[in-house]
């Protein structure tokens, strides 16, 4: 089985890739770097439930917490949206059609201090089955109503991750632009 690629890009003060570095040395040390995140909602409920992972204990930041649908760094020679299908089939074993919405910066130091510093590009894409989740990446799952979502992430900030707090707080309206979310 080939080794799981551990080098991401580094990305340059006009959003352009300057090179590649190990993951664990990125958040260390703060670099920033490009990642993926993917929202899938369910068609059967008028786009408004949202399925959520939460992230593994063997994850080495964030773990056991709430997260969106699936969430990576693209590889070296590796699109961002090739990043977004593979980490969808990786994490929660399926694949749909995705558009890419928007994408933001954030800088972030994490509870064991490491730093999250990241071009984050946001998929969204439409599903209604279970996953399969892989239980290397995901502990769990669940679909969540946004306004539930947002009740919770208010009332147990500490059990979501740090990048879906920022998109949902900031960014919410621009996840579906033709339908209201919430």
């Amino acid at each position: 089985m080939k080794k799981k690629e551990n080098r991401i890009p580094l990305i340059g003060t006009k959003n352009q890739i300057i090179g590649f570095e190990n993951k664990e040395k990125i958040h260390v040390e703060g670099l920033f770097h490009s990642a993926v995140s993917v929202f899938i909602f369910n068609t059967k409920n008028d786009n408004n439930m949202l399925m959520l992972q939460k992230r593994s204990s063997e994850k080495y930041h964030s773990s056991l917490l709430w997260t969106n649908t699936s969430c990576s760094h693209p590889r070296k020679n590796e699109s961002v949206l090739t990043a977004a299908h593979r980490c969808l089939i990786e994490e929660m074993g399926f694949d749909c059609f995705l558009e890419h919405k928007f994408f933001f910066t954030y800088h972030e130091l994490l509870n064991n201090g490491l730093i999250e510093n990241e071009l984050d590009h946001v998929f969204v894409g439409y599903y209604s089955k279970p996953p399969i989740i892989n239980s290397k990446e995901v502990d769990n799952w669940k679909w969540m109503f946004l306004n539930e979502l947002i009740q919770d992430i208010h009332l147990t900030p500490d059990s979501y991750t740090i990048w879906l707090k920022i998109i949902i707080k900031n960014y919410l309206n621009k996840l579906d632009k033709k339908n209201k979310l919430y």
